[in-house]
């Protein structure tokens, strides 16, 4: 994919993105070392790797759930769908019968479970938000693909079909017990966290539309998400989670703050504000790949100037020290997650692969007037978009073979629909 702009600094960032998440990507049937980590830096062998790329620290041989899970689409984007299939078949694999249909937290990228995180079936990381975040990511990367394996293959079936029936609930305040929420560096001991809760509502919107897409009804799936956001807006009362004991959790949580907006569970713009000064002051996390959510919570709320403040943000810390070692940049969820909030955030391209479709809706700050993202695949094809501000956008059809049928939507509510035939270039303007 190729960007251009009149703002030399979204030109510079997608560039360094694009290149350094491609950098993180390995092709199959690729030798290298497994079981890496900072105490065994030279691994315990060597494997035959997967169609793969780097989900997780640069310091360990492997990709991670939540990581992969946030990194997917930027992949997608990036030209690594075949990884993406092949990693999460590796999770959904592993959520058998002996680990509670949990899937393991960590792989090698030869498929084989990273034993830094892995010490049996009794003994494993597990995280509720990202059971439930593997769904709503098969459901996601169906629409960019058109792939049939992510409705059909028996065993993203069946991960969903069990993921889907697991309550949201921890099993302990370890990580190697089964936490609640993906803010584990806070030791409370929650038996239900806002991130899962928020996980399992978007994870039953995803079940709709895979079963709807296999030609079945997913209207149970819908009314299960309707039932649950009862729940929250009813019980909930502004707690970010609720301890073994039953006692209510407010104030600040991070993952567990924010996931709630992100997912659209939660639709507050006083509580958008809150989020936006904490993660700024108070209660800013130290680790950077938590920031790259931030950009995703507020585009989704229309709140492209906050959203593009925080990419500039996290682009701006990629050459300081990360925590765990190493810079910022050296963490792939900066780079991956930086590509897809151009395409999903500023560019909102969302797709519909089976459908041969798409719809756009310009997200740029009033401070770049234009911007066109060419080579973003969807389905058999791809397409260029781009926006002139929020009066128009042009989209050019790059296939030989896919006629797109192209919403293009604009901020002041109105929208077109246009069929767009291969090899053609149209534009459309508000109003």
């Amino acid at each position: 994919m190729q960007l251009d702009s009149g703002h030399d600094e979204l030109v510079a960032m997608f560039a360094w993105a694009r290149d350094r998440a491609l950098r993180w990507a390995h092709p199959g049937g690729t030798r290298g070392p497994v079981n890496v980590d900072e105490r065994r830096p030279h691994g315990t062998g060597e494997g035959v790797y997967l169609p793969s790329y780097w989900a997780g620290y640069a310091h360990r041989s492997g990709f991670y759930a939540r990581d992969f899970v946030h990194q997917a689409a930027g992949a997608h984007l990036l030209g690594l769908a075949e990884a993406n299939l092949a990693m999460i078949r590796c999770f959904a694999a592993s959520a058998t019968e002996e680990h509670g249909h949990r899937p393991v937290w960590a792989f090698n990228f030869d498929g084989s479970y990273l034993s830094i995180d892995y010490r049996g079936p009794d003994e494993f990381v597990r995280e509720v938000p990202a059971v439930f975040e593997l769904v709503e990511c098969v459901a996601a990367l169906y629409r960019w693909t058109g792939e049939r394996a992510y409705v059909h293959d028996s065993v993203l079936r069946d991960y969903c079909s069990n993921a889907i029936a697991l309550p949201a609930t921890g099993r302990g305040a370890g990580i190697f017990q089964g936490i609640a929420s993906y803010n584990e560096l806070s030791g409370e001991p929650l038996a239900v966290a806002g991130d899962g809760i928020a996980a399992q509502y978007a994870a039953h919107l995803a079940m709709a539309e895979l079963t709807r897409a296999r030609g079945e009804d997913g209207g149970r799936f819908e009314a299960l998400a309707a039932r649950l956001r009862r729940h929250y807006e009813q019980e909930w009362n502004g707690a970010r989670g609720f301890t073994f004991d039953g006692r209510s959790v407010t104030g600040w949580g991070a993952e567990n703050s924010w996931f709630m907006p992100l997912k659209g569970l939660r639709e507050d713009p006083a509580y958008l504000d809150y989020i936006d000064a904490q993660a700024s002051g108070p209660g800013r996390p130290e680790n950077v790949e938590a920031w790259t959510y931030l950009p995703d919570v507020f585009f989704r709320h229309g709140r492209q100037e906050t959203a593009w403040r925080w990419m500039r943000e996290i682009f701006h810390a990629r050459t300081a020290p990360h925590v765990a070692g190493g810079l910022n940049g050296d963490y792939p969820e900066v780079s991956f997650t930086l590509v897809s909030q151009v395409v999903e955030g500023l560019l909102g391209v969302r797709p519909d692969a089976p459908g041969n479709a798409l719809t756009t809706l310009s997200r740029l700050p009033a401070e770049i007037g234009w911007a066109a993202v060419s080579g973003i695949p969807i389905g058999r094809g791809s397409v260029t978009v781009r926006h002139d501000g929020g009066h128009a956008t042009t989209l050019t059809n790059l296939s030989d073979r896919v006629r797109y049928r192209w919403t293009a939507r604009f901020p002041d509510g109105s929208a077109t629909t246009r069929h767009v035939p291969p090899g053609a270039t149209v534009t459309a303007e508000h109003g």
